[in-house]
């Protein structure tokens, strides 16, 4: 792996729009990285060495966002969160890779759709006033749910971003918020996550050789993602989010259905 060009031809992308989502722009980008390098590796040896970087983004996004996040959304998604996350493991040998890869487009394609009608529904309602869409209120029951599947996904392959954004998107934080809000919870299940992930064998000497490879395009990009989210415009953010969503989960679900129709 560390010999080979096409290993650093499809990691540095990888890592680099992670960084970039990591920054602040909460899974947009970073959702396609274990994809990305799995073209080169295995899904599985890809997720392992995803990780340990992702810990590194963290503490980047956590120094940024340490005071500015949505305390009550966190803990709403929090115990959902978790419990995923404790799923994720338990189920970590019985799901194939093309399996997970199916679930995480069509959960992007329910985020989407939800995203889609919310906004629909409630420009409908201020089309009187022509006033702004309100946000939807904050519910612990659905941001378990969310947070729940938020955990799973993250855990089998690092893809927690759609159900995340399925429960966050529609309350309308700012984009600052927004981005501080994903930050502080990926980084307490990132931190969580450490502990099945070594369980499993996934930190070979290999592997972290790689991460400290790695490590100076994790940070650097996860800079250039808070300077990003500081000046970009909230429409254009929100549109950004959605199509490279959309993309991603043509992809994702376009090759797990022509690997698991060849099986």
């Amino acid at each position: 792996m560390l010999s080979d060009p096409l290993f650093y031809a499809a990691a540095i992308p990888a890592v680099a729009l992670t960084g970039l989502s990591k920054g602040g722009f909460g899974g947009a980008f970073g959702f396609a990285a274990v994809p990305l390098m799995a073209l080169v590796i295995s899904p599985v040896q890809a997720a392992g060495l995803m990780l340990p970087i992702l810990v590194i983004m963290d503490v980047v996004g956590v120094t940024a966002y340490r005071r500015t996040f949505d305390r009550r959304t966190v803990l709403q998604l929090l115990p959902g969160g978790l419990i995923g996350t404790g799923i994720g493991w338990a189920t970590a040998s019985l799901v194939s890779d093309d399996a997970v890869r199916l679930l995480v487009g069509l959960i992007a394609f329910i985020f989407l759709a939800r995203l889609w009608w919310f906004n629909l529904r409630a420009r409908r309602r201020a089309a009187a006033s022509q006033a702004e869409p309100p946000p939807a209120r904050p519910n612990a029951a659905s941001a378990t749910f969310w947070g729940t599947l938020a955990g799973y996904t993250s855990f089998v392959a690092h893809a927690g971003g759609p159900p995340f954004q399925t429960y966050v998107i529609p309350l309308r934080l700012s984009p600052v918020l927004y981005a501080g809000t994903s930050a502080i919870f990926f980084a307490i299940i990132n931190a969580v996550k450490l502990i099945p992930y070594a369980e499993l064998g996934q930190f070979g000497t290999e592997t972290l050789t790689a991460v400290a490879l790695l490590a100076p395009v994790a940070i650097a990009s996860t800079y250039v993602g808070v300077k990003l989210v500081h000046i970009i415009d909230e429409r254009l953010f929100y549109r950004v989010l959605s199509v490279s969503i959309f993309l991603i989960a043509v992809k994702l679900i376009y090759d797990s259905v022509v690997s698991l129709t060849a099986s």
